[in-house]
């Protein structure tokens, strides 16, 4: 309902290779941690997102979205979704081509927010599960 085919394709394997991950940090038992290590096996470059902004994976962490000194591509999103609004305007602000809400992470209005932005937009979907379907 909210990731259509053509756009989970678009947002995976066209929408461009650097992610940043928000909720990301060094806890390892924590579904970020192992999302982002699929993405990099897929060739994507992560940027952890963080208030304790932690080197993850070999790359430097930031604090917010806004901290990031170059583009991002797609902002994956692994806060509740009370928070998640907020950070789907954030990576508007930011200029992102794309959002993504994990599994779990729901907000319609933030959805239509950034749809209406002009950016593509996935919600309660996990790449880590959908970049391997799409072959």
């Amino acid at each position: 309902m909210y990731a259509d085919t053509e756009t989970l394709r678009r947002i995976l394997t066209a929408g461009g290779d650097t992610w940043a991950v928000v909720g990301l940090s060094n806890n390892e038992s924590r579904a970020a941690h192992g999302v982002a290590d699929v993405l990099r096996r897929y060739g994507k470059r992560i940027v952890p997102v963080h208030p304790k902004a932690e080197t993850v994976h070999g790359e430097k962490g930031y604090a917010t979205l806004a901290d990031i000194p170059f583009d991002v591509d797609v902002v994956d999103v692994f806060v509740n979704s009370g928070l998640a609004g907020e950070v789907a305007d954030e990576a508007v602000a930011i200029g992102a081509k794309a959002v993504w809400f994990q599994l779990g992470v729901i907000d319609v209005e933030a959805y239509d927010r950034t749809r209406a932005a002009g950016l593509d937009m996935v919600m309660d979907r996990c790449p880590a599960i959908e970049i391997p379907r799409l072959g």
